[in-house]
């Protein structure tokens, strides 16, 4: 009789704790993603006065022989909005890939590649530097590689505040990928890409390397949103 009372008491014991934490089958519920709605008919366009960071900003590019297009302010809906950016023409090396980005993150991504990238692809692996690849910088979208939690954050994508870099292309025909250099067993490739993101650290708020997550296995993300944080 006892044994039988000591496995009922233990059923009722698991009923409980089962109650308390939701059971094994049941999922916790997770936050929806970053809704993604762009207006139907494109952006709107915004009519703002420049901020005296961007006005400032304009002038530093243009001292620093930067040739740039100011790009109007515009909504693109879903709190997607991109004001005070340019889009960059020539900032002394090619550059694919980029749309439109804030000023501030055009000014510090020039001095990178200009004072950084090149100087280290020179000095670090003996050649010059003759282009910059990106996966691009404007994209409404949640933060990506964060889960649920991310997904349903704006990234800075949406604020044309980040670029993803993904390679390096020298004058000796060598193509460096974050990709695949990231982790090579040459050590000048691994050193050339760990002074640049040493540098990049000290230039933009946010980096992001492979070294981070998975979601960033084959770029460096860029941003001069909320930070320091470099990894």
């Amino acid at each position: 009789m006892r044994n039988w009372r000591r496995m009922i008491a233990a059923a009722l014991i698991g009923l409980t704790l089962s109650g308390c934490f939701g059971g094994g089958d049941r999922a916790a519920p997770r936050p929806a993603p970053f809704p993604i709605r762009e207006r139907p008919g494109g952006p709107v366009t915004l009519d703002l006065p420049p901020s005296a960071e961007t006005q400032q900003c304009f002038t530093d590019l243009v001292r620093a022989d930067v040739r740039y297009t100011p790009v109007p302010d515009r909504d693109y809906g879903s709190g997607c909005i991109v004001a005070g950016a340019v889009s960059l023409n020539d900032i002394g090396v090619p550059v694919t890939g980029l749309k439109e980005m804030r000023c501030p993150l055009a000014r510090a991504f020039t001095a990178w590649v200009r004072h950084a990238v090149a100087p280290a692809a020179w000095q670090v692996l003996g050649s010059r530097l003759v282009r910059v690849e990106t996966y691009g910088t404007y994209a409404c979208r949640g933060v990506v590689g964060r889960g649920a939690q991310g997904a349903a954050k704006l990234s800075e994508h949406g604020r044309g505040n980040a670029v993803d870099v993904s390679a390096f292309v020298l004058a000796d025909g060598r193509r460096i990928t974050i990709e695949t250099g990231w982790g090579s067993p040459d050590l000048q490739i691994r050193a050339f890409l760990q002074t640049i993101h040493k540098s990049a650290c000290r230039r933009f708020q946010t980096v992001l390397s492979p070294d981070y997550n998975a979601a960033h296995y084959n770029h460096l993300h860029l941003d001069m949103g909320t930070g320091p944080f470099c990894r």
